[in-house]
């Protein structure tokens, strides 16, 4: 869809050229006019929400895929120097490394029941890092000029609402930046991300806060109500205490005895109050707007993040927003971005939000 929209595009901004010429990187834009109107021109990044950003990013990772293979394909007879290396074969030893060192595979399964789809993994894995180095080979080596590059960012500017917060705030906040987190309790994938999460808590601890809102999806019938115990736990400060034990329970189904046993574990000290707290729905509205505003950011499923730079005065964060159980080394990525980004002094401006969060850690 949105190759037609571009190919389209560059055709108007050519004035009816019947073809480009190859040599001119000026006819190549990932952000071109698809309409003018009365002189004002509408560019592709004009017609992006959040949906639509992950859409296209996808989108130019498949074909920029495509386009490393294509390219080693054409130049594999002129320079044969390239079949040197080959692609590495997948070893047991790569499977066993990998099952026994990346968090959340052992709680899949066992080694023998999860071997075929890490060496499916791990095939992938081998073969986008050979057609990346020889990709990177070519570039240096000046025999592919790229011309293909990807999405303009999309930024959005997120409530922080009334998140827990990992770290206390106060003052202005030394941190600029935040991992805002929507999930849901009986969400398979948000407990496995969970183990990346405290990583990143931990080696942020001095730059970005961490956030969590709530999303429980439809058909996780004791996600909303494991949301708001949750919610209670936190009027005694034990917020995050009672959240981890949810996801080590999880995926188990946990009736409203095995909430308040997670809660006695978790430290919650008045079980009285808490058992009020759950049975007269207290924070039952604080969850569903959890929810609503989720669906306005354009969320459909969990886990989905916002990062981006922060401001704790109007409780927003500006960035972009991603989902699913995302690798360390992809958040690192994101997070040091934003860290930059602040630190140059460009950070950009957020809207007005709604009432600043609190902290309960």
């Amino acid at each position: 869809m949105f190759w037609f929209v571009l190919t389209g595009a560059m055709a108007t901004l050519l004035g009816g050229a019947v073809g480009p010429s190859w040599a001119d990187p000026a006819v190549y834009s990932n952000n071109p006019a698809v309409a003018v109107v009365e002189g004002e021109p509408i560019t592709l990044d004009d017609l992006k929400n959040s949906q639509i950003q992950e859409a296209m990013v996808q989108l130019h990772e498949m074909q920029k895929k495509l386009l490393k293979q294509k390219v080693l394909s054409k130049l594999a007879a002129r320079h044969p120097e390239m079949l040197a290396e080959k692609i590495p074969a997948v070893s047991h030893d790569d499977i066993v490394q990998f099952y026994n060192n990346t968090p959340g595979v052992k709680e899949l399964g066992r080694l023998d029941q999860m071997e075929g789809e890490i060496r499916q993994y791990l095939d992938k894995a081998f073969k986008d890092s050979y057609y990346e180095s020889q990709y990177r080979r070519a570039i240096d080596k000046g025999w592919v000029v790229d011309y293909f590059p990807p999405p303009n960012d999309y930024r959005i500017v997120a409530k922080v609402g009334s998140a827990a917060l990992w770290f206390e705030e106060g003052g202005e906040g030394r941190r600029k930046v935040i991992l805002l987190e929507y999930s849901d309790f009986q969400c398979p994938f948000c407990k496995r991300v969970q183990t990346t999460l405290n990583k990143l808590r931990h080696r942020y601890e001095d730059k970005v806060q961490f956030g969590y809102r709530h999303f429980p999806l439809p058909f996780h019938k004791e996600a909303r109500g494991m949301a708001e115990a949750a919610e209670c736990a936190r009027e005694q400060g034990k917020f995050w205490e009672l959240q981890a034990g949810f996801y080590e329970a999880s995926p188990a189904v946990l009736q409203r005895n095995d909430i308040l046993k997670s809660a006695e574990q978790a430290g919650v000290k008045n079980m009285s109050a808490f058992q009020s707290c759950l049975g007269k729905g207290k924070y039952r509205n604080r969850v569903m707007r959890d929810v609503q505003e989720g669906l306005n950011l354009g969320i459909q499923g969990t886990p989905a993040f916002i990062v981006g730079v922060y401001d704790q005065r109007k409780a927003t964060v500006t960035g972009e927003m991603f989902s699913g159980a995302v690798s360390e080394e992809n958040f690192v990525r994101k997070i040091e971005s934003y860290i930059a980004l602040t630190e140059s002094g460009e950070a950009p401006a957020s809207a007005s939000a709604d009432l600043p969060a609190t902290a309960h850690k």
